[in-house]
Protein backbone atom coordinates (compact mmCIF):
# COMPACT_ATOMS: atom_id res chain seq x y z
CA UNK A 1 0.00 0.00 0.00
CA UNK A 2 3.31 2.34 0.43
CA UNK A 3 2.77 3.05 -3.28
CA UNK A 4 -0.08 4.70 -3.15
CA UNK A 5 1.50 7.49 -0.92
CA UNK A 6 2.56 9.01 -4.85
CA UNK A 7 -1.45 9.59 -4.85
CA UNK A 8 -2.04 11.49 -1.02
CA UNK A 9 0.95 13.65 -2.36
CA UNK A 10 -0.86 14.70 -5.46
CA UNK A 11 -4.30 15.12 -3.35
CA UNK A 12 -2.65 17.32 -0.71
CA UNK A 13 -0.66 19.15 -2.88
CA UNK A 14 -3.19 20.40 -4.52
CA UNK A 15 -5.10 21.15 -2.17
CA UNK A 16 -2.49 23.19 -1.01
CA UNK A 17 -2.08 25.15 -4.32
CA UNK A 18 1.39 24.03 -4.07
CA UNK A 19 3.57 23.88 -7.41
CA UNK A 20 2.12 21.32 -9.93
CA UNK A 21 5.61 20.30 -10.81
CA UNK A 22 6.99 19.89 -7.58
CA UNK A 23 4.18 18.29 -6.51
CA UNK A 24 4.37 15.20 -9.18
CA UNK A 25 7.71 15.30 -8.94
CA UNK A 26 7.66 14.93 -5.20
CA UNK A 27 5.06 12.37 -5.67
CA UNK A 28 6.88 10.45 -8.52
CA UNK A 29 10.19 10.09 -6.32
CA UNK A 30 8.11 8.44 -3.08
CA UNK A 31 6.53 6.68 -4.79
CA UNK A 32 9.83 4.75 -6.25
CA UNK A 33 11.49 5.20 -2.93
CA UNK A 34 8.26 2.98 -1.61
CA UNK A 35 8.52 0.16 -4.15
CA UNK A 36 11.81 -0.59 -2.68
CA UNK A 37 13.96 1.51 -5.51
CA UNK A 38 16.93 3.54 -4.33
CA UNK A 39 17.43 7.14 -5.26
CA UNK A 40 19.95 6.45 -8.45
CA UNK A 41 17.48 4.13 -9.77
CA UNK A 42 14.57 6.36 -9.46
CA UNK A 43 16.23 9.33 -10.67
CA UNK A 44 17.46 6.70 -13.67
CA UNK A 45 13.85 6.20 -14.54
CA UNK A 46 12.71 9.68 -14.47
CA UNK A 47 15.94 10.40 -17.02
CA UNK A 48 14.48 7.10 -19.59
CA UNK A 49 10.93 8.14 -19.29
CA UNK A 50 11.75 11.69 -20.91
CA UNK A 51 14.19 10.14 -22.99
CA UNK A 52 11.54 7.93 -24.56
CA UNK A 53 9.19 10.06 -24.25
CA UNK A 54 11.24 13.72 -25.59
CA UNK A 55 8.45 14.47 -28.46
CA UNK A 56 6.13 15.31 -25.85
CA UNK A 57 8.38 18.27 -24.93
CA UNK A 58 8.29 19.60 -28.42
CA UNK A 59 4.94 21.81 -27.60
CA UNK A 60 7.22 24.14 -25.43
CA UNK A 61 8.75 24.94 -28.56
CA UNK A 62 5.12 26.24 -30.06
CA UNK A 63 5.09 28.97 -27.08
CA UNK A 64 7.52 31.03 -28.17
CA UNK A 65 6.47 31.53 -31.39
CA UNK A 66 2.75 31.70 -30.01
CA UNK A 67 4.09 34.97 -27.86
CA UNK A 68 5.77 36.38 -31.03
CA UNK A 69 2.46 36.32 -32.94
CA UNK A 70 0.68 37.79 -30.03
CA UNK A 71 3.02 40.27 -29.80
CA UNK A 72 2.71 41.18 -33.74
CA UNK A 73 -0.89 41.56 -33.22
CA UNK A 74 -1.95 38.48 -34.18
CA UNK A 75 -5.08 38.82 -32.09
CA UNK A 76 -5.77 42.55 -33.33
CA UNK A 77 -5.51 40.83 -36.77
CA UNK A 78 -7.96 38.02 -36.41
CA UNK A 79 -10.64 40.48 -35.13
CA UNK A 80 -9.90 42.96 -38.27
CA UNK A 81 -10.55 40.25 -40.07
CA UNK A 82 -13.84 39.28 -38.77
CA UNK A 83 -15.21 42.82 -38.74
CA UNK A 84 -14.34 42.80 -42.39
CA UNK A 85 -16.92 39.72 -42.68
CA UNK A 86 -20.76 41.38 -42.16
CA UNK A 87 -22.40 38.28 -41.70
CA UNK A 88 -19.93 36.63 -39.15
CA UNK A 89 -21.41 36.11 -35.54
CA UNK A 90 -19.75 34.88 -32.84
CA UNK A 91 -21.50 31.81 -32.96
CA UNK A 92 -21.10 31.53 -36.64
CA UNK A 93 -17.29 31.65 -35.74
CA UNK A 94 -17.40 28.93 -33.16
CA UNK A 95 -19.30 27.02 -35.29
CA UNK A 96 -16.96 27.07 -38.69
CA UNK A 97 -13.98 26.38 -35.90
CA UNK A 98 -16.38 22.97 -34.57
CA UNK A 99 -16.42 21.70 -38.17
CA UNK A 100 -13.16 21.91 -38.93
CA UNK A 101 -12.00 21.11 -35.80
CA UNK A 102 -13.85 17.87 -35.52
CA UNK A 103 -13.26 16.67 -39.58
CA UNK A 104 -9.34 17.20 -38.60
CA UNK A 105 -9.63 15.21 -35.74
CA UNK A 106 -11.46 12.47 -37.36
CA UNK A 107 -8.64 11.85 -39.82
CA UNK A 108 -6.14 12.13 -36.62
CA UNK A 109 -4.95 15.31 -37.35
CA UNK A 110 -5.29 16.26 -33.56
CA UNK A 111 -2.43 18.94 -33.51
CA UNK A 112 -3.96 21.18 -35.76
CA UNK A 113 -5.87 22.35 -32.93
CA UNK A 114 -5.68 23.03 -29.32
CA UNK A 115 -5.92 25.47 -26.76
CA UNK A 116 -2.55 27.32 -26.36
CA UNK A 117 -1.76 26.82 -30.09
CA UNK A 118 -5.13 27.71 -31.46
CA UNK A 119 -8.00 28.61 -29.24
CA UNK A 120 -6.21 31.75 -27.25
CA UNK A 121 -4.64 33.54 -29.69
CA UNK A 122 -6.79 32.90 -33.14
CA UNK A 123 -10.21 31.56 -32.45
CA UNK A 124 -11.56 33.68 -29.62
CA UNK A 125 -10.25 36.58 -30.70
CA UNK A 126 -12.23 36.29 -33.97
CA UNK A 127 -15.17 35.20 -31.67
CA UNK A 128 -14.94 38.38 -29.84
CA UNK A 129 -14.15 40.68 -32.77
CA UNK A 130 -17.49 39.09 -34.87
CA UNK A 131 -18.98 40.20 -31.25
CA UNK A 132 -17.87 44.09 -30.90
CA UNK A 133 -18.41 44.71 -34.86
CA UNK A 134 -22.11 43.88 -33.93
CA UNK A 135 -22.32 45.52 -30.10
CA UNK A 136 -19.47 47.27 -29.78
CA UNK A 137 -17.28 47.41 -26.76
CA UNK A 138 -18.15 43.99 -25.10
CA UNK A 139 -18.25 43.85 -20.62
CA UNK A 140 -15.84 41.40 -19.23
CA UNK A 141 -18.33 38.76 -18.27
CA UNK A 142 -19.76 38.54 -22.37
CA UNK A 143 -16.22 38.53 -23.07
CA UNK A 144 -15.46 35.40 -20.43
CA UNK A 145 -18.71 33.94 -21.59
CA UNK A 146 -17.51 33.83 -25.44
CA UNK A 147 -14.19 32.41 -24.47
CA UNK A 148 -15.22 29.73 -22.04
CA UNK A 149 -17.38 28.44 -25.49
CA UNK A 150 -14.71 28.80 -27.97
CA UNK A 151 -12.90 26.71 -25.36
CA UNK A 152 -15.71 24.26 -25.17
CA UNK A 153 -16.11 24.37 -28.91
CA UNK A 154 -12.48 22.96 -29.38
CA UNK A 155 -13.17 20.19 -26.03
CA UNK A 156 -16.12 18.59 -27.71
CA UNK A 157 -14.71 18.67 -31.51
CA UNK A 158 -11.78 16.51 -30.44
CA UNK A 159 -13.96 14.21 -28.03
CA UNK A 160 -16.40 13.35 -30.46
CA UNK A 161 -14.10 13.46 -34.02
CA UNK A 162 -10.97 11.38 -32.93
CA UNK A 163 -13.16 8.28 -32.18
CA UNK A 164 -13.61 8.21 -36.32
CA UNK A 165 -10.14 7.64 -36.28
CA UNK A 166 -9.28 4.02 -35.75
CA UNK A 167 -5.47 4.48 -34.79
CA UNK A 168 -6.33 6.53 -31.47
CA UNK A 169 -5.64 5.60 -28.22
CA UNK A 170 -9.40 5.47 -27.21
CA UNK A 171 -10.52 3.37 -29.99
CA UNK A 172 -8.21 0.91 -29.38
CA UNK A 173 -9.00 0.92 -25.15
CA UNK A 174 -12.31 0.12 -26.08
CA UNK A 175 -11.16 -2.83 -28.07
CA UNK A 176 -9.06 -4.28 -25.39
CA UNK A 177 -11.78 -3.86 -22.88
CA UNK A 178 -14.66 -5.37 -25.08
CA UNK A 179 -12.17 -8.86 -25.58
CA UNK A 180 -11.45 -8.77 -22.18
CA UNK A 181 -15.16 -9.41 -21.94
CA UNK A 182 -15.55 -12.30 -24.97
CA UNK A 183 -16.62 -9.54 -27.45
CA UNK A 184 -14.23 -9.40 -30.74
CA UNK A 185 -14.55 -6.26 -32.78
CA UNK A 186 -12.63 -4.48 -35.30
CA UNK A 187 -10.97 -1.45 -34.75
CA UNK A 188 -12.71 -0.08 -38.10
CA UNK A 189 -16.28 -1.22 -36.84
CA UNK A 190 -15.48 0.72 -33.51
CA UNK A 191 -14.79 4.23 -35.66
CA UNK A 192 -17.95 3.34 -38.32
CA UNK A 193 -20.35 3.11 -35.17
CA UNK A 194 -18.70 6.80 -33.83
CA UNK A 195 -19.85 8.78 -36.45
CA UNK A 196 -23.26 8.85 -35.35
CA UNK A 197 -22.38 10.23 -32.03
CA UNK A 198 -19.93 12.63 -33.61
CA UNK A 199 -23.14 13.83 -36.20
CA UNK A 200 -25.55 14.23 -33.10
CA UNK A 201 -22.54 16.09 -30.88
CA UNK A 202 -22.08 18.42 -33.89
CA UNK A 203 -25.99 18.91 -33.97
CA UNK A 204 -26.35 19.81 -30.43
CA UNK A 205 -23.44 21.60 -30.33
CA UNK A 206 -24.52 23.88 -33.06
CA UNK A 207 -28.30 24.74 -31.71
CA UNK A 208 -25.87 25.66 -28.68
CA UNK A 209 -24.20 28.03 -30.69
CA UNK A 210 -27.45 29.62 -32.34
CA UNK A 211 -28.38 29.57 -28.58
CA UNK A 212 -25.69 31.76 -27.90
CA UNK A 213 -26.12 34.38 -30.90
CA UNK A 214 -29.65 35.08 -29.79
CA UNK A 215 -28.73 35.34 -25.96
CA UNK A 216 -26.26 37.75 -27.78
CA UNK A 217 -28.35 39.91 -29.25
CA UNK A 218 -30.79 39.60 -26.65
CA UNK A 219 -28.74 41.07 -24.30
CA UNK A 220 -26.69 43.63 -25.38
CA UNK A 221 -29.23 44.13 -29.23
CA UNK A 222 -31.17 46.75 -27.11
CA UNK A 223 -28.43 48.82 -26.05
CA UNK A 224 -27.20 49.25 -29.60
CA UNK A 225 -30.55 49.75 -31.03
CA UNK A 226 -31.24 52.63 -28.39
CA UNK A 227 -27.15 53.83 -29.03
CA UNK A 228 -26.68 53.49 -24.95
CA UNK A 229 -22.75 53.58 -23.91
CA UNK A 230 -21.49 50.41 -22.83
CA UNK A 231 -21.83 49.64 -19.14
CA UNK A 232 -18.80 49.38 -16.64
CA UNK A 233 -17.28 45.90 -16.61
CA UNK A 234 -18.67 45.67 -13.14
CA UNK A 235 -21.96 46.66 -13.48
CA UNK A 236 -22.44 44.35 -16.37
CA UNK A 237 -20.67 41.69 -14.16
CA UNK A 238 -23.87 41.56 -11.70
CA UNK A 239 -26.45 42.30 -14.30
CA UNK A 240 -25.13 39.11 -16.10
CA UNK A 241 -25.03 37.11 -13.46
CA UNK A 242 -28.48 37.95 -11.96
CA UNK A 243 -29.65 36.82 -15.57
Amino acid sequence: MLVLIGILIVVVGFLLRLNPLLVVTVAGVATGLASGRSLGEVVAAFGRAFVENRYVALVWLVLPVIGLLERAGLKEHARTLVARIHAATTGRVLLAYFVIRQISAAMGLNSLGGHAQMVRPLIAPMAEGAAENRFGELPDATRNEIRANAAAVDNVALFFGEDIFIAIGSILLIKGFLEQNGIAIEPLHLAVWAIPTAVAALAIHSTRLVLLDRRLERRLGARVASGAPAPEPAVAARAEGAE
